[in-house]
Parts: C-alpha cells; sequence; structure tokens
C-alpha cells in the first residue's frame, strides 16, 4: 500500500511541477503573461513548485525503504523521473499545440522504463 501511495502523490506532485516549470509557456502562448517581469514569473513558478514539495518530500518518506517503504532511493528516484516524463508529455500533448511526440521520444520513454526494469532487479 506504502508503494501506491508514493506513486499517488509522485503522480500528483509532478503534474504541479510540470506547471511550475512551464505553464509561464502556456500563458505566454495565450498573450497573457507576454509583459510580466522575469522575477513575477519566478515568484509565481515557485508558489506553484511549493506544492509539488508538500506532496514529493511525503511521497519520497512513505516510499523509502529505511522507513518502511519497498523502494530504495536508486528506485525512488527513476520511478520520479519515468512519471515526471509521462504526467510532462500527457499536458504537452493536451496544452501545447504544435508539439508532437516522435518516434524518437518513443524510444527515451522505453528506455527510461527498461532503466526502472533494470532498477528493479535483483
Amino acid at each position: 500500500m506504502q508503494g501506491l501511495k508514493t506513486i499517488l502523490l509522485l503522480l500528483c506532485s509532478n503534474v504541479f511541477m510540470t506547471f511550475a516549470w512551464y505553464g509561464h509557456l502556456k500563458l505566454g502562448e495565450m498573450k497573457i503573461s507576454t509583459g510580466w517581469p522575469l522575477i513575477v514569473i519566478i515568484l509565481i513558478s515557485w508558489g506553484i513548485a511549493f506544492f509539488e514539495y508538500c506532496l514529493t518530500v511525503p511521497a519520497n518518506r512513505i516510499g523509502y525503504i529505511g522507513n518502511g517503504g519497498p523502494f530504495n532511493l536508486m528506485q525512488l528516484k527513476v520511478i520520479q523521473e519515468v512519471i515526471s516524463l509521462t504526467v510532462f508529455t500527457v499536458i504537452v500533448m493536451f496544452l501545447f499545440k504544435g508539439q508532437s511526440l516522435q518516434w524518437n521520444h518513443l524510444a527515451a520513454f522505453a528506455c527510461l522504463v527498461l532503466a526502472v526494469f533494470f532498477a528493479f532487479l535483483k
């Protein structure tokens, strides 16, 4: 159950992370933030990233084997990276028109899935 909680928290945290890192680009595309100073964009991104950290830190604490969770540090990191790429890809495909998924992106994603496999290999 702790593994599932960890993964769900990481999924939610990565939604916040993706919007914190890339949401301002969508706002610029929509002509909402074109005149905003960079410091304002940074502060807004930090505000959004706060919620990412509020979910990521508990996810890692719950999931870490040293706290009774099922994952070691390497496994946690590899899982997080795959979740991050998955969430990013879904958000980009729905919110950013003109960004297409190419074969090389899929190949890179397959390599990350293989990384998860190897990280969990005994």
